[in-house]
């Protein structure tokens, strides 16, 4: 199973000399089988850049966390939804109040987008309750985590390796630190000895006081989490619109030089991929 990094920014885009190593793109992976499927995860702008499911099989599956800006806004400029001939799939979470397909209406039509959403060609629009599921090889389970509004993390399963994706996540909420008890961790479940986990780290320790509640979690957080889930390897994600390509280097540089981390981890850089 690959993993490729298309997006790693959170919140608002941010390209420029001081991101162009980590990137300026908003959150956006693809992961591919083996046997050449392929699914991708969140359409922040960073899916511009992704186009293999499509090309290997005419069809593609674009699985949403939930629909923060910077993790749809690339979805009218996704080509192979306006392609007859590729069969689209959109999954996201559930809501009790409207279909997810009515919540995307809300910014792929007039006067937010020129297209509407039901003028896309092949789509097919699922609304997702908790539990697990098959797309082609990849079993995947979806589950709600700590984040405003309804938020997926996703356990993703393929050639007997595992990818949890956790992009927006706040699992020490109102306890300030990882809690260490599973049965009270946020996530717990779906990242528990995955091979790969990629993790929100939008804070430094500095930071995280002053935004505690906005669903995101800093560089020790994430470290925390890995270890306790026992996960093969971390790569942080959502790095902050506000953290240079410099900055970045200088937390990972203090997190290596302040402990002992029981697990490898790396700072998710766009264009990056993992062989799982």
């Amino acid at each position: 199973m690959r993993v490729t990094l298309h997006g790693t920014r959170g919140s608002v885009g941010r390209a420029g000399p001081a991101t162009v190593r980590y990137g300026g793109d908003t959150s956006s992976v693809e992961v591919t089988a083996d046997d050449g499927s392929a699914i991708v995860l969140d359409a922040g702008s960073g899916i511009v850049h992704s186009r293999s499911a499509a090309q290997a099989t005419g069809r593609v599956d674009v699985l949403l966390t939930h629909l923060h800006m910077d993790h749809i806004q690339g979805l009218g400029f996704f080509a192979p939804l306006f392609e007859s001939e590729v069969e689209a799939h959109l999954w996201g979470p559930i809501s009790t109040t409207r279909s997810l397909a009515r919540r995307l209406a809300r910014y792929l039509s007039p006067p937010l987008f020129p297209v509407r959403l039901r003028e896309l060609p092949s789509l097919v629009v699922h609304d997702l309750a908790p539990g697990t599921f098959d797309i082609g090889t990849f079993r995947i389970t979806a589950d709600f985590v700590i984040h405003p509004g309804q938020t997926f993390g996703y356990r993703i399963g393929a050639d007997d390796r595992t990818l949890t994706y956790l992009p927006d996540h706040e699992p020490a909420l109102g306890v300030g630190r990882i809690p260490w008890d599973p049965a009270w961790t946020s996530g717990f479940d779906l990242a528990h000895g995955a091979d790969l986990l990629l993790h929100d780290a939008q804070y430094s320790d500095d930071q995280y006081p002053e935004r505690i509640g906005w669903g995101h979690s800093t560089l020790s957080q994430a470290l925390d989490f890995a270890e306790m889930a026992e996960v093969g390897r971390l790569v942080t994600f959502h790095h902050e619109p506000n953290h240079t390509d410099e900055m970045i280097d200088q937390l990972h540089v203090q997190a290596r030089a302040g402990r002992s981390p029981a697990v490898r981890f790396d700072a998710g850089l766009t264009g990056t991929t993992f062989e799982v």
